[in-house]
C-alpha cells in the first residue's frame, strides 16, 4: 500500500505568536485603503481574533462594496472616508502622529505611496531612527522563528543605517514577547575580508554591540547563511559561537540579498512570511 505525505502542515511557530498577541489588548490599528478582498478580509480576521482594532480608511463606498461583494461583515467597524489611496495614505498616518491608531497596516495601495506618507518631513511619523522591514518567517523543518532584515526597504543601507535595521528587529523580537534574540550579520563567508566590504561591516558592528551602540541582542559575523542556522554546517567549520547555528535574526548585506532569500524560503521551502515595518515609534504591519 503506498503512503501519501499530507499536504496539510502546521503553523505551530506563527500560532505561538499569535497567542501572545492575544494575551495583549487590541491596538488600535490605521488600515490604509483596504479595497481588495484580501486587505479587507485580513484586517477583519485580525480583528475578529481579538489582536487589532481596525480602523478602515479610504472610499468607504469601495470598501462597503468590496465588503458586500465577499459577504465580509462591516457591523461595528469604524470607517474614515477618503477619496484616493494617495489620501488614504495621508490620513492614516495622520491617526497615527495623533494618537487616534498605534499601527499602521498596508491595504491595496502600493508600499512606495504607504511609506511616502510615513516619512514626510513635516506630517509623517519618522524619527531619529531609520525606519526599516523585517520579514517573520515560519519555516517548515526549521525549529526557531526567522527573522529577516532588511529585504524592503534600505536598499544599500551603510553602516550606520544596518545599525538601525538590527536595532528595530531586536526591538520587534523582544517586543512579541520572544526574550533576547541571537542576531547573525551574513555575508558569503564568516571570515572579515578586505574583498567583501560586508564582512568589514559586520565585525564593525558587532563591536559596537559591544560597547552598547547596539542593545538587547547578542550578535555574531560575518557568518555564511548555513554557518548561522546549522549548528552542524558551524562545527565542520569550527565556528564556535553563541549565535552560531542558532539564530533568530538574519541581517543581510542589502536589500537584494535578503528579498532573494526571503522568496526562496518561501516558494522552494513552502515558508509563511509575514512583512513589518518598524522603527522606534512606528509599527506597521
Amino acid at each position: 500500500m503506498t503512503e501519501i505525505a499530507s499536504s496539510v502542515r502546521s503553523h505551530e511557530k506563527y500560532e505561538r505568536l499569535i497567542e501572545i498577541a492575544q494575551r495583549l489588548a487590541p491596538l488600535p490599528t490605521a488600515v490604509a485603503h483596504p479595497c481588495d478582498e484580501t486587505s479587507l478580509r485580513g484586517a477583519l480576521e485580525a480583528a475578529e481574533a481579538n489582536l487589532i482594532k481596525p480602523i478602515l480608511v479610504g472610499p468607504r463606498k469601495k470598501i462597503e462594496e468590496v465588503a458586500q461583494a465577499f459577504s465580509l461583515d462591516l457591523h461595528d467597524i469604524e470607517i474614515v472616508d477618503a477619496p484616493h489611496s494617495h489620501a488614504s495614505a495621508e490620513k492614516a498616518v495622520e491617526l497615527i502622529r495623533t494618537g487616534t491608531a498605534e499601527l499602521l497596516m498596508k491595504g491595496s495601495l502600493h508600499t512606495d505611496e504607504l511609506l511616502a506618507a510615513v516619512v514626510k518631513r513635516d506630517t509623517g511619523i519618522r524619527t531619529d531612527r531609520r525606519i526599516s522591514h523585517v520579514f517573520v518567517m515560519d519555516v517548515p523543518g526549521h525549529a526557531r522563528t526567522l527573522f529577516i532584515t532588511d529585504a524592503a526597504v534600505n536598499i544599500a543601507p551603510d553602516l550606520m543605517a544596518k545599525r538601525d535595521i538590527i536595532q528595530n528587529a531586536i526591538d520587534l523580537y523582544a517586543g512579541l514577547g520572544l526574550g533576547r534574540p541571537k542576531v547573525a550579520i551574513l555575508s558569503a563567508v564568516e571570515t572579515v575580508t578586505l574583498s567583501i566590504p560586508s564582512t568589514i561591516e559586520a565585525g564593525a558592528l558587532c563591536k559596537m554591540a559591544d560597547r552598547g551602540q547596539i542593545k538587547g541582542g547578542d550578535l555574531d559575523g560575518p557568518l555564511a547563511f548555513d554557518n548561522a542556522i546549522s549548528a552542524e554546517a558551524a562545527r565542520i567549520k569550527g565556528i564556535t559561537s553563541p549565535v552560531a547555528g542558532e539564530a533568530n535574526i538574519l541581517v543581510v548585506p542589502d536589500l537584494e540579498a535578503g528579498n532573494m532569500l526571503a522568496k526562496n524560503l518561501t516558494f522552494l521551502s513552502n515558508a509563511d512570511a509575514a512583512g513589518v515595518y518598524s522603527g522606534p515609534e512606528c509599527r506597521s504591519f
